[in-house]
Parts: structure tokens; sequence; C-alpha cells
């Protein structure tokens, strides 16, 4: 059954927070499902799993701020930040604590999931996430002086260009075999609108505290892991979790909402964590 995939702003802290949300044509079987994306992407990544998952519940994807088409802050925030302007609008997009909701992010959206479950244990039930991004002390400063420096827009569109073409490469020349061309092209384009601002989010990844704060989550956790690069740095991460289970999906590597089996796969276990009582 095909779900209507719509889209809207709301007022945050920041200005104006776009969202995608899908509804059920149905009764809905389970919890509204917020997703927060990696950077420097939008809620448009999201767009098969919104379709997958929206068959039973409501799911809503939101812009993080400055990404997407998400006013942005005046500056670059912390994971919890960037957490607390998102939970902040909830209500607004009829999430409450009456009912309750669940949270899935990918990459820097698995940090953000993290956040928004410890800024609101009673709002957020469930925690899914995929692939946290944990490096060591040393490395993590190396990654956030790059960040800290990146170059700004020039005159010339030397940063623009270089951008395009790295995320060209990244993004299109090395997807996942059964990846579409216009699918890769359409995420090159998204990760591409932010421009400059792409390293803002990074100052909050690389700058991000998981040994204090990963511990303090209470809710229970799915760890839903592909064969991608981070993977080991990922399941370490996750061994910081209370209460956390890990399902790995060997099968597949980081173009996991591009490809329909994968996407498939992650409503299957999406749904068996989501659902128990």
């Amino acid at each position: 059954m095909s779900v209507a995939i719509t889209r809207g702003y709301t007022n945050g802290r920041y200005g104006q927070v776009h969202y995608r949300v899908a509804r059920p044509a149905g009764p809905t079987a389970g919890r509204p499902l917020v997703l927060f994306h990696q950077n420097p992407s939008s809620s448009f990544e999201y767009e098969p799993l919104i379709a997958e998952m929206a068959t039973d519940r409501v799911v809503l994807a939101l812009d993080t701020p400055g990404y997407g088409m998400s006013d942005r802050p005046p500056a670059p925030l912390t994971i919890a930040g960037y957490a607390t302007a998102l939970v902040e609008v909830l209500p607004d997009l009829g999430v409450t604590a009456a009912e309750g909701c669940d949270v899935y992010g990918f990459h820097t959206g698995a940090l953000l999931s993290i956040e928004a479950a410890l800024a609101r244990p009673d709002l957020v039930r469930r925690v899914a996430v995929t692939g946290m991004p944990m490096r060591t002390a040393e490395e993590a400063a190396a990654l956030l002086e790059v960040a800290n420096t990146a170059p700004s827009v020039d005159e010339a569109g030397e940063m623009a260009l270089g951008m395009a073409k790295r995320l060209w490469d990244y993004v299109v020349t090395s997807r996942a075999a059964g990846a579409p061309l216009r699918r890769a092209a359409d995420n090159w384009v998204d990760k591409l609108r932010v421009m400059d601002r792409g390293h803002w989010a990074y100052v909050a990844v690389w700058s991000y505290q998981y040994q204090p704060r990963l511990p303090l989550v209470t809710q229970p956790v799915l760890v839903l892991q592909p064969n991608e690069d981070i993977r080991d740095l990922s399941l370490a991460a996750a061994a910081l979790l209370p209460n956390h289970r890990i399902v790995e999906m060997p099968e597949w590597d980081r173009d996991i909402f591009d490809l329909p089996a994968a996407v498939t796969r992650m409503g299957v276990e999406l749904r068996q964590f989501l659902d128990q009582p």
C-alpha cells in the first residue's frame, strides 16, 4: 500500500523547521516514528524509509537546523543543541508525551536520536540507530580541527566546485551496486545545498562525548548496523548503551535507503523492535 509524503514548516527557536510526514490510510498500529538525518543531508534521504514505515504509523522526518530547508542557527550548535531544537517542535506536529514516540537516526542522526532520548525520556519510548561514528580522542580532535578550519564560499568558486566534485565521487561514483543513478544524483544535490555550512554539524559530531552520554540512556536501543566502513566504531559505541540490541545487516553497505531490499529489511527489524510492549 502506497502512502503520500507531504512537506511543511513549523516554527522553531532558530526560525522555520522543514519536515516530511506521512500518515497511514487506515488505523495506526504503532507510535509516531521521528527520523533524524545524517549531515550534510536532509529528510529527503529518508523518503524510501518513510514510505516503508508509514503504512501503519505516522512517520515524521525533520530537517536539522541549517540543513535541507530548515533555517540555520547563528553559529554551529552541539549535538544536544540540535536535538533540543528539533524535539521542541514535535508537540506542534502532533507528537505528545501522552502517546510518546520512537526515534531513528543514521550517522549524525544517530547521535541526535540519543540526545533526543536524553532530553525527553518522557516522550521518547524507543530508540533505533545506525552508524555511530565514535573515534578516539586523538582522531576526534584531528577531525574537529578540519571541521573548524573548513573554507568558506569564495569568489572563484574553488570551495563550491571542490565540494561538488568530492561529493559526486562519494555519493554517485562510489554508490552501492543497484542504487539508481537518478536517486544518487538527487542525493548529491541535497548534500550540496548547504555549501560551506556543511561542516557545522561535523563540529558537533567531533565534539560529542560518547563515554559520559551513552550510558545515561534508559530507553531500549536497537543498533541496526550494515557492513559500512564505520561498523566497528558503531558497535564499540553501542557497548556503552545499557539496554541495547544489535542487528547486523552484512549484505549492505552505507546506501541502505536507496536499495529496496535493504529498506524492506529495515522495516521488518524496526517494527519487530518498536512494536514490543
